[in-house]
């Protein structure tokens, strides 16, 4: 990407900074190094949506990354889609990967077989220190825990602290599966407030082993109604409910009454907000009632809540208990998430802007090629702000220090 010299100095500049990762889905090294690699796995996480909007089925994808299938065989199912693909922003993290971590300046028929060895040859124990530390200068990455109800202990809480699924124990809508959250805190749980306070425990055990969030998504959930969440609670248990809706009043209680938990044991709750299917469920403004019944509770609004990106920038400049995520948009669009950091600075306090999440669960090699992105692209923001004199190059390299590590350090009371 072409910049403009003083944007250009910048990125040299960040490319020193200590970074927090501020949010993935990776898994456990142990358990990410079991998976079989190669130059396809490159073009699974992501990119897979965007070849199946280009066309290609989801049995095809599937195809691509099933191992059981020779190589040559699934890269002539992917090829056909590359180049539909190849100028997006969600392949673009995967080409800078393939360049700068293996010397492959493109993945084609001529070289995909070099470089699936050289991927498979480096997936092996100190993977993480090799591309998170070592490559990206990260010196901790906020994860998600998508593996099981309780297993965050798998962690290393150095490098990957995890945070929870509020859904885990929110999103219960049969006796089924309260009887199973209950064997897991083993707690005797007969009524709504049983059920509220083995969660409280949960949560404060969390807390004590190194859980530093709760991860939620924004929804219309309505105002919490304590009455027909007991209601519905004790039909269940009783039977005469089978299963409830999807998004019950059950669940936008316990939900409301988690996010207080929150703020009392000093958890932030992480917002998932946009993007995803019909993404009008997933408005950022769902969270405006919830934020304002909290004051005490910290949110992290992921994804400037794109495409809602001035909608949410207005949410951030309102609450003083919102902090504004960055994570996920450099890799959605560089250009969206250019023209949204710059109307971020008019608006919102700089140290509540976080500026990088890489949000793969694989592979981790495009977290590298993502940071790459955005280094650029806070570059270009900071360098045209430096370059109209509305600010220093020292002040531009301070916000960004904030951005990178500072302000989510503070934000999750990170001790690193």
């Amino acid at each position: 990407m072409k910049l403009s010299a003083v944007a250009e100095n910048l990125v040299k500049i960040l490319e020193g900074f200590k970074v927090i990762d501020a949010h993935e889905h990776l898994p456990p090294e142990k358990v990410y190094v079991k998976q079989e690699v190669d130059a396809l796995t490159l073009f699974s996480h992501y990119v897979r949506y965007d070849l199946m909007t280009a066309g290609m089925s989801s049995e095809d994808f599937e195809r691509t990354q099933n191992h059981d299938i020779p190589l040559e065989d699934r890269w002539r199912t992917f090829y056909p889609y590359l180049k539909s693909v190849r100028h997006g922003s969600y392949a673009r993290a995967a080409f800078i990967a393939a360049n700068e971590l293996y010397g492959f300046d493109d993945v084609n028929e001529g070289n995909y077989k070099a470089l699936s060895e050289k991927m498979a040859e480096r997936n092996k124990p100190g993977i993480y220190d090799h591309v998170l530390c070592k490559k990206c200068n990260i010196r901790t990455a906020l994860t998600q825990n998508d593996y099981g109800l309780d297993n965050r202990t798998d962690y290393d809480h150095d490098l990957l602290m995890p945070l929870m699924l509020l859904d885990t124990y929110a999103a219960v809508n049969t006796k089924k599966a309260i009887e199973l959250r209950a064997t897991v805190f083993d707690a005797d749980v007969r009524s709504l407030d049983d059920y509220l306070g083995a969660i409280r425990k949960v949560l404060a055990r969390w807390k004590s082993e190194g859980v530093v969030g709760l991860k939620m998504v924004s929804q219309p959930y309505g105002e919490p109604d304590r009455g027909r969440a007991i209601s519905l609670f004790d039909s269940l248990m009783s039977g005469e409910r089978a299963q409830l809706p999807e998004l019950s009043p059950l669940r936008s209680y316990v939900t409301d009454q988690m996010v207080g938990m929150a703020s009392e044991l000093g958890l932030v709750v992480a917002v998932h907000t946009g993007v995803w299917g019909d993404f009008r469920t997933l408005d950022p403004k769902h969270m405006i009632q919830t934020i304002i019944r909290h004051p005490g509770t910290k949110f992290d609004i992921y994804h400037m809540g794109v495409p809602y990106v001035r909608d949410t920038a207005i949410i951030g400049k309102n609450f003083p208990n919102v902090w504004l995520n960055l994570c996920w948009c450099h890799i959605l669009s560089p250009k969206m998430a250019c023209s949204a950091m710059d109307e971020l600075i008019d608006l919102v306090p700089v140290n509540k802007i976080i500026a990088f999440g890489g949000d793969y669960h694989r592979p981790v090699e495009k977290v590298y090629g993502h940071l790459v992105m955005a280094r650029e692209n806070i570059a270009r923001v900071l360098g045209g702000r430096v370059e109209d004199g509305l600010m220093t190059e020292e002040e531009a390299t301070s916000i960004a220090e904030m951005w990178f590590y500072a302000n989510p350090k503070e934000l999750y009371g990170l001790r690193i």
